[in-house]
């Protein structure tokens, strides 16, 4: 296996939200800092995070996210965070209001993609996104199928 680049060692996954991959058309992605609190950011070093069911908003010029699950410390003391509270996103002015004009069109939301540190800081990865219907999510799969399938029979066929 290859030496991870310095980049790759800078930049690590911690979460991924593999469910609005496949419900959402991904149009445009956005890196964002993310305001925590000190026994959130262990916590999410611990890699006790899920993004499932999470989206993010833009009120009064400012960009917050809901439902992050950030589960309590395991070494905490009395200090506690509560674990599904909104938190604050990072992004620069031009970036917001960006997303304000995009977010007003009929069916575009934020979405986290992927919670991840970068050099040493906690950043997500929030994308401008669509709401799949029900025949794209199907073509979709169908889709994943024959690559699958088409993959296989190229292994197959090599051997």
């Amino acid at each position: 296996m290859p030496e991870p680049t310095e980049r790759e060692q800078a930049q690590r996954l911690v979460a991924e939200n593999r469910k609005a991959l496949h419900d959402y058309h991904i149009l445009e992605t956005f890196e964002a800092g993310i305001m925590l609190q000190g026994t959130e950011v262990k916590s999410i070093r611990e890699g006790r995070v899920n993004l499932r069911d999470s989206f993010a908003r833009v009120e009064s010029g400012e960009v917050w996210v809901y439902n992050i699950h950030i589960s309590a410390y395991s070494h905490r003391g009395y200090a506690d965070h509560a674990p599904t509270r909104r938190r604050k996103l990072l992004l620069h002015k031009q970036e917001i209001r960006k997303l304000i004009g995009k977010t007003v069109e009929k069916g575009m939301t934020l979405v986290p993609l992927r919670l991840y540190f970068k050099n040493g800081k906690a950043k997500m990865a929030i994308s401008l996104a669509k709401g799949k219907q029900a025949h794209d999510k199907r073509d979709a799969i169908r889709k994943k199928e024959v690559d699958r399938e088409t993959r296989a029979a190229m292994k197959a066929r090599s051997r």
